[in-house]
């Protein structure tokens, strides 16, 4: 049978797919629209699963925050030129909504929901068709506070993104927004470890003692002062990778603790860093 390209168009316009795909798909589907669809979303699967294999090493991180709740997620695909193209960034900000609105606990429980035009795992097959390029949802966080405020930094160029929640007791909230953003920057230009040395895994805090432990023994240090060597690398370790004990980017002469201290006091309630996120493409 002919097939207009009235028809096309409008295959084309529902799905995304290229002009060529859409005519081939109604040819097979003697016309008939719902089954050309169904076949071109059959093969976005398909084409998905090809490309399993393949790098997605770039992409975006997205974020966004409404009163009391914040969302952050970093999608991915293979090159930049598809990142900042604007069906991956609409396909980007559809997983988004859904994280916000479905609230999932895993990524593989976020592909199976629904935002009605379908499921972000069958969006993700159909945009993997139309772009032509594997496309990855990574990762995602989450947060609702009850007391304290989230705060969201998205990096120019969107390839790294913060997500923080900040904890006070009584503060209005609208007075930690400045705060939380100069933290989250910290976080993003400074990438710690872990918000105090107390949350610094034991594997963590093993495994740098015994570098540092060999590094001192093959300078040739005597083995009784090795300890105290070993003790000493270990501070800077936790100055430099732990944020409370970092120097604060917008004031050297202050730690981001004392700077929270600070804050605190003239808010007269403690303001502490609850829990953070920091998403930056091509890093797990």
């Amino acid at each position: 049978m002919e097939i207009t390209a009235q028809q096309v168009r409008a295959l084309r316009e529902q799905t995304g797919a290229g002009m060529m795909d859409c005519k081939k798909a109604l040819m097979e589907a003697d016309g008939d629209f719902e089954k050309a669809v169904e076949l071109l979303r059959k093969r976005g699967a398909a084409m998905a699963a090809k490309r399993a294999d393949r790098e997605a090493k770039e992409g975006i991180v997205l974020s966004t925050v409404e009163g009391n709740e914040g969302h952050m997620v970093e999608v991915n695909c293979e090159t930049d030129f598809v990142a900042r193209s604007d069906d991956f960034i609409a396909f980007a900000k559809r997983v988004l909504d859904v994280i916000k609105s479905g609230a999932p606990a895993t990524v593989d429980e976020l592909l199976g929901l629904s935002d009605g035009a379908g499921t972000v795992g069958d969006a993700l097959n159909e945009a993997t068709a139309k772009i032509g390029e594997k496309l990855h949802v990574k990762r995602f966080a989450s947060y609702k506070t009850e007391n304290g405020i989230v705060i969201d930094y998205i990096h120019p160029g969107s390839k790294l993104g913060v997500l923080l929640e900040l904890s006070v007791d009584g503060s209005p909230a609208e007075e930690l927004t400045e705060v939380g953003r100069n933290i989250a920057m910290q976080i993003a230009a400074m990438n710690p470890l872990a918000v105090s040395r107390d949350d610094v895994t034991s594997g963590v805090v093993e495994k740098e003692k015994e570098i540092f432990r060999q590094q001192a023994l093959e300078s040739g240090k005597p083995e009784n002062i090795v300890d105290r060597i070993v003790e000493g690398r270990m501070q800077k370790f936790y100055q430099e990778h732990c944020l409370l004990e970092q120097t604060f980017i917008r004031d050297n002469n202050q730690t981001v603790k004392e700077y929270l201290e600070e804050i605190s006091k003239k808010l007269g309630a403690p303001v502490g860093v609850a829990r953070y996120h920091r998403f930056q493409i091509g890093t797990d």
